[in-house]
């Protein structure tokens, strides 16, 4: 097929390099404008941009598609048979959804109608799931509501953070979107509609996403921890500064202290020997393992301890 592919992170370069390796051919790539980043607030390719380049691909990168009478052009005279969405950054114009005969398919890194959003992979996580997947859907103008074409299931495992679960995703779904093309062209692909019923939402993050709420239990904490990977992480107030989690793990050992009661409150920091716990609801326990006070270096709970008496019943808000 003649396509062209929007994305923009790394996770859509496995399906940019799937395609090509089975034959299609990229007329455009649409991406997202470069960004001011680091110290030096230099100019910085997305992920996408930076694997066209190395194909010789024609590049777009509009701040707008909308409105954008000039892309419009560009799209209808390129013609294409199926215009390629993953993780591209921009809400897709009725205008651009009628113009290829396949459609503008979208690759989307959950088991739809489940995680419809901006952070599917992070909400699964967060929310426990030990099973998601990615989905190919016909993009409708509702959000991630289109019709859906292929599934396919991966395994969360019980430690896996986002950080880790989004490349195998990534793998999977440019096996799925090639598998999907495929079939398009046979012509032996049928849509199924979604059931609106039993959609749930995976807004995009917030920085507040990742204040702890000392009253979930440990493995509610642990699950946002794992899915807020590598932000906004997990932190918490602790003497009017942010104190940042950047390890941690649910407590399975017995603890040897008559401090730790069921009836400890939650968000309690209790310090055994070099290890740093913290009260959780349904008196149960997260070992912090890694912690960065504000304006400090991320260091090891032992560490931490060393420098920064904890007076007992200190508790991180």
């Amino acid at each position: 097929m003649r396509l062209v592919f929007c994305g923009t992170p790394a996770f859509a370069v496995p399906t940019f390099h799937a395609l090509l390796a089975v034959g299609h051919t990229v007329e455009l790539v649409l991406t997202q404008p470069d960004r001011a980043s680091g110290r030096g607030l230099a100019q910085q390719f997305s992920a996408v941009k930076q694997a066209a380049l190395e194909r010789n691909l024609p590049i777009a990168q509009p701040e707008k598609i909308r409105n954008n009478a000039a892309l419009q052009q560009q799209l209808t005279d390129i013609a294409a048979d199926a215009i390629v969405v993953v993780a591209y950054g921009r809400l897709i114009p009725p205008w651009m959804l009628a113009l290829p005969r396949h459609g503008n398919l979208n690759l989307h890194a959950s088991l739809l109608p489940r995680y419809r959003g901006a952070a599917p992979i992070q909400w699964a996580i967060a929310c426990g799931e030990s099973e998601t997947g990615v989905t190919t859907m016909r993009i409708d103008e509702g959000l991630d509501t289109g019709d859906m074409l292929l599934q396919q299931r991966v395994p969360i495992g019980p430690e896996q953070t986002a950080a880790e679960l989004a490349p195998v995703l990534a793998e999977a779904g440019a096996v799925l979107m090639a598998q999907t093309l495929a079939a398009l062209e046979r012509g032996t692909l049928t849509a199924t509609p979604q059931q609106n019923s039993l959609a749930t939402l995976a807004p995009i993050l917030q920085r507040e996403d990742g204040h702890i709420d000392a009253a979930k239990t440990a493995t509610e904490i642990y699950n946002r921890w794992r899915g807020f990977q590598p932000w906004p992480g997990a932190y918490g107030i602790l003497r009017e500064k942010k104190l940042s989690i950047h390890n941690m793990r649910i407590k399975r050992m017995r603890i040897e202290s008559e401090a730790l009661q069921p009836s400890l409150p939650s968000g309690t920091l209790h310090v055994q020997g070099n290890r740093l716990f913290l009260a959780c609801g349904e008196a149960t326990l997260l070992e912090l393992l890694e912690v960065q006070i504000e304006g400090r270096k991320r260091i090891a709970a032992e560490d931490f301890l060393h420098g920064y008496a904890l007076a007992p019943g200190e508790r991180l808000a």
